[in-house]
């Protein structure tokens, strides 16, 4: 099966730093794009960034300038490095393709980051 593991997160004061990492199994995907999805409560899931096999990389306007996504030689690690982070950024993370909904692929469950002081 198709599975993503995300872990990294935790609770961070503003201005504090985290990294993510998301582990990839089932199929190889070196040649896919690869994105980090956050959904905060009661709001709908949204890309923060993503990053294409040839590691070209696009972010959101949000998170741009603070975070770095990161991949792996081999495509099955992917990570976010989170710089300055803000109560705006208080979701669960999650790590998929981009787009989303590939057949035989699902979301994992997500890694909370909380910023709060």
């Amino acid at each position: 099966q198709v599975q993503f593991v995300e872990s990294g997160g935790g609770l961070v004061q503003p201005g504090g730093s985290l990294r993510l990492s998301c582990a990839a199994s089932g199929v190889s995907f070196s040649s896919y794009i690869m994105g980090w999805y956050r959904q905060a409560p009661g709001k709908q899931r949204e890309l923060v960034a993503r990053i294409f096999g040839g590691a070209g990389i696009i972010y959101a306007d949000s998170v741009k300038g603070r975070f770095t996504i990161s991949r792996d030689g081999a495509g099955n690690m992917v990570y976010l490095q989170m710089n300055n982070l803000k109560p705006e950024d208080t979701a669960a993370y999650y790590c998929n393709t981009y787009p989303s909904g590939m057949a035989g692929v699902s979301w994992g469950q997500g890694t909370q980051v909380i910023v709060s002081s």
